[in-house]
């Protein structure tokens, strides 16, 4: 069979011409939001995608709305031809691709823009002053969506304007594309559950499905990440999954102080060459710690090595 082609969308109403255009056909569509450099754990999204959906739309946007100026986004890797050379390897291809190339731009509205009294544009923040990528630049964006309690912990307490980037980017999305159905990683947990949460709040009509984590046959979770360690930092970083495969079996055969399982996972990664962000054990729906395993938990680990931060997790249901 030939390769499908996709449609190729850079324009927002454009987008969200075709979708309309789908829908009004009684074609269902889901959706499947990334940041490019696509791998096996995107393409099984776009499978699953296929058994829910008639249609399926996957947009590629380097989000920089999650990302402070400190982070990497000017480095996030990007690999355009070969995403669509990917996309077009996935049995029955993917309909649409959205590529925008810049979804704070408001130009095209010619609003006036607010200015300080040092007239620099005053776009907010986040509390603390701390600003994501697109305050930095001066952008006219001021609006924010924040799932406040889910986006307090983990990857929240040392990436503060994370998460309101990632809520905020999912409703442009949402608004654009109109999915009936998105689909994201487990990889990112925090983050599917925030969106989940989200959904439900703002009563989006979108099923919100959320995918298991794939994984090299070594272990490692994958994460277009990975392409900066070196061998021997990726070498070093299957201590995160190794000790979450010890913890969840451990917990299986009785273990379930959370203490115990927390401090043998730090020690194992610190030992290995990690710095540990943070590595916390809580409920599966509300994020909160626990200190002992009486109901499905998550085991939840960030950890540095080299200059990439790895995450990765693992549901424990006894």
């Amino acid at each position: 069979m030939a390769a499908k082609d996709p449609v190729i969308i850079a324009d927002k109403d454009e987008m969200r011409k075709w979708s309309r255009k789908m829908r009004s056909q009684g074609k269902t569509i889901g959706l499947v939001p990334t940041m490019g450099y696509l791998h096996q754990g995107h393409l099984s999204l776009i499978q699953e995608a296929h058994n829910r959906t008639q249609l399926v739309v996957v947009s590629i946007y380097v989000n920089p709305g999650q990302f402070s100026p400190s982070e990497d986004f000017s480095t996030y890797p990007s690999d355009f031809n070969g995403d669509i050379l990917k996309l077009k390897s996935v049995p029955g291809g993917v309909d649409a691709v959205f590529c925008p190339k810049n979804l704070y731009d408001y130009s095209d509205y010619k609003k006036q823009k607010r200015k300080n009294e040092n007239g620099n544009y005053d776009g907010g923040g986040a509390s603390g002053g701390v600003v994501s990528c697109v305050e930095d630049k001066g952008s006219e964006h001021e609006t924010w969506v924040r799932v406040e309690r889910l986006e307090k912990g983990l990857c929240g307490k040392s990436r503060p304007v994370f998460f309101r980037g990632v809520a905020t980017i999912v409703t442009k999305l949402f608004n654009i594309v109109e999915p009936d159905v998105a689909l994201f990683g487990k990889k990112d947990y925090q983050q599917w559950r925030i969106i989940q949460r989200m959904v439900r709040d703002l009563d989006f009509a979108i099923e919100i499905v959320g995918s298991e984590i794939m994984r090299d046959s070594d272990g490692l979770a994958l994460s277009s990440r990975n392409v900066h360690l070196s061998p021997e930092e990726r070498e070093k970083a299957l201590s995160i999954s190794k000790s979450l495969f010890r913890a969840k079996s451990a917990a299986e055969e009785g273990q379930v102080k959370c203490r115990e399982l927390k401090d043998l996972a730090v020690q194992n990664i610190t030992e290995a060459g990690g710095k540990i962000d943070y590595a916390e054990i809580v409920d599966q729906e509300s994020l909160e710690a626990v200190e002992e395993i009486k109901s499905p938990a998550v085991f939840c680990i960030a950890a540095w090595f080299g200059k990439v931060r790895l995450i990765d997790n693992m549901e424990i249901n006894i």
